[in-house]
């Protein structure tokens, strides 16, 4: 189910001023974007934590937003690179998304995070 896990404006805003506006504003795009997230997240837990959203902590919330905001961005970033200054703004912006994501990850992988989160 799309947006549960985070809301397009967030993942959107996490692409940057630069990002392109048609894929930007395309609802079916974004929705399986979220949808795939939702799924990579669920495998990162190992918990579908979709259906479990009302027993994650607040902190918990927070942590799978940055997850799936950083791997929404990363497509639409990826979408088209020419509205950004260079290739090289773009390919930074994509670098620091998926360093986002891969610091979620760590905190989600984590057996001794899970109560923390709010996974049982």
């Amino acid at each position: 189910m799309s947006w549960t896990l985070c809301a397009s404006a967030a993942a959107v805003a996490k692409a940057g001023l630069n990002a392109n506006s048609t894929i930007a504003a395309s609802s079916a795009a974004l929705a399986r974007w979220s949808d795939e997230a939702e799924s990579s997240a669920c495998a990162v837990a190992r918990s579908d934590v979709v259906t479990k959203w009302t027993s994650l902590t607040a902190k918990g919330k927070e942590i799978f937003q940055k997850y799936c905001t950083a791997d929404i961005a990363q497509n639409i970033v990826n979408y088209d690179m020419s509205g950004f200054t260079s290739r090289n703004e773009a390919i930074m912006m994509l670098n620091v998304l998926e360093n986002q994501k891969d610091d979620a990850a760590k905190i989600i992988k984590e057996d001794r995070n899970k109560t923390y989160l709010g996974i049982t």
